[in-house]
């Protein structure tokens, strides 16, 4: 049912249950190949090991010391009591991030 035909695909996505799969699989089709819903068929969904994974976008979060940056950071406990508009801008940057050494120290 598609403009130019029918497809067979492989797909792997991290997801923490079955559920999210398949959701992210409908958004990733609609977004890569414009795929309406109507026209996708899942067949199966299945949990794959590790070890069994083809996709190359997926083998580099198989590292369990992964780690993420965290570059702009808003702690919303500088804003307590203030209201929408403040006068002051955020402060984004932390110690272990973006540290600036004061000379005059």
């Amino acid at each position: 049912d598609s403009r130019s035909g029918t497809h067979n695909m492989y797909r792997e996505y991290r997801e923490l249950t079955k559920a999210d799969a398949v959701t992210a699989c409908y958004a990733e089709m609609a977004g890569r190949h414009r795929v309406r819903s109507r026209s996708l068929h899942i067949i199966s969904v299945d949990a794959v090991q590790a070890k069994d994974t083809r996709r190359v976008q997926i083998k580099p979060f198989h590292d369990s010391k992964i780690k993420f940056a965290l570059p702009h950071r808003v702690v919303k406990a500088q804003y307590k009591g203030c209201g929408t508009f403040v006068a002051t801008r955020p402060k984004t940057t932390f110690a272990g991030t973006n540290v600036e050494i004061d000379p005059k120290n």
